[in-house]
């Protein structure tokens, strides 16, 4: 009878060191858990290798969360794809694939990069065209980086009545599009991208520029058709106001009646962009782009307008000449003249230069 506290006191020392050594486990699992956790959650795990460099991974509209594991382990941005998957469904990223162009760094965990991911935080990318003659090159040049298909943007572009919602129509429709470079999202829409351009364009028509437009007599879409045709004249920034002038003049004044006799409308016309020399049988076509046989400015822009052009007409230079001639040396500059005697004499030397050099 003695020994029965002493046996009952064993027995709670036993069960205190079992539940102790119970909690000492758990702890200790608890403990690792959550350094596996942390590992997974912190440790640099995608871009991982030495040397490497910021990369850049497209999701598209159709791209599984196993087919984004499998375009990063791919493209050996992933190192590790259990830990990835792992925190992927901690955060539900796995059921929420957004699409864009995201940029990953060097040394990313997974928890920045799922955040990142999941949020949306899509890296714009930049569409840049110049050098634009006619729509269907527009709309190779301007969805390039971006998710946008060519034939969305030229079916807006040749539809008369998105393009009257603008205030242009199918053929000037080009001019509200100014060469540079823009930042957007892959994933913008066609309509949206649009709606840019055309925000693009009335930031540029700022009260002063409009009114010195309405000063020369055009609306802002002439003053585009005709910086079209002075970009296609010279390259030469520092003449493009004189050349400006010069078919202000023409424009303005009899010497001409009314004609441009723009040579670059007539390679538009034939849509012959490799014609070097302009002859007389060229001026045979009957085209509204033939400035030697009608009078006035063509009905839309000949090519993108460059900026430089445009202020060049908004800022023309007022002087006599109605004539201008290339000078004979490949500089891109022009002899000016103010009589059709004087054009006929640079013209003879222009063209028995060309005749010199086998252009023919």
């Amino acid at each position: 009878m003695e020994n029965k506290p002493q046996n009952a006191k064993s027995s709670v020392s036993l069960r205190f060191k079992i539940m102790m050594g119970v909690f000492a486990g758990v702890c200790t699992l608890l403990v690792a858990f959550s350094f596996y956790a942390y590992q997974m959650a912190y440790t640099p795990n995608l871009l991982v290798g030495e040397n490497n460099k910021k990369q850049g991974i497209y999701i598209s509209n159709n791209m599984t969360f196993d087919s984004l594991v499998k375009e990063l382990k791919s493209k050996n941005i992933l190192h590790d794809e259990l830990s990835f998957r792992f925190v992927s469904k901690l955060l539900k990223y796995n059921e929420n694939v957004k699409k864009g162009y995201y940029e990953i760094e060097p040394q990313t965990p997974n928890l920045k990069a799922i955040r990142m991911l999941r949020s949306g935080a899509q890296k714009p990318v930049k569409i840049t065209f110049n050098n634009i003659r006619v729509k269907e090159d527009l709309a190779e040049k301007i969805v390039k980086n971006t998710n946008i298909k060519a034939p969305e943007i030229l079916k807006l572009l040749n539809d008369p009545a998105w393009t009257a919602q603008r205030g242009f129509d199918t053929t000037n429709i080009m001019a509200m599009f100014l060469p540079n470079t823009y930042e957007v999202y892959w994933t913008i829409k066609a309509e949206d991208l649009l709606k840019k351009m055309q925000d693009e364009y009335q930031k540029f028509w700022t009260s002063p520029r409009l009114n010195k437009a309405k000063s020369i007599g055009l609306t802002p879409v002439q003053v585009s058709v005709l910086a079209s045709i002075v970009d296609a004249e010279t390259q030469y920034s520092p003449e493009k106001a004189r050349v400006a002038g010069v078919y202000v003049n023409r424009l303005t004044t009899n010497s001409t009646d009314g004609k441009l006799q723009a040579d670059p409308t007539l390679v538009f016309a034939h849509r012959d962009f490799s014609l070097k020399r302009v002859l007389n049988v060229h001026k045979e076509i009957d085209s509204p782009y033939n400035t030697y046989k009608y009078a006035g400015l063509p009905p839309g822009p000949i090519c993108l307008p460059t900026l430089s052009a445009l202020d060049a007409v908004l800022n023309y230079e007022k002087h006599n000449y109605i004539f201008f001639c290339a000078k004979p040396d490949f500089s891109g500059q022009h002899n000016f003249a103010v009589t059709y005697a004087d054009h006929l004499k640079n013209a003879k030397t222009y063209q028995a230069f060309l005749d010199k050099q086998g252009i023919r």
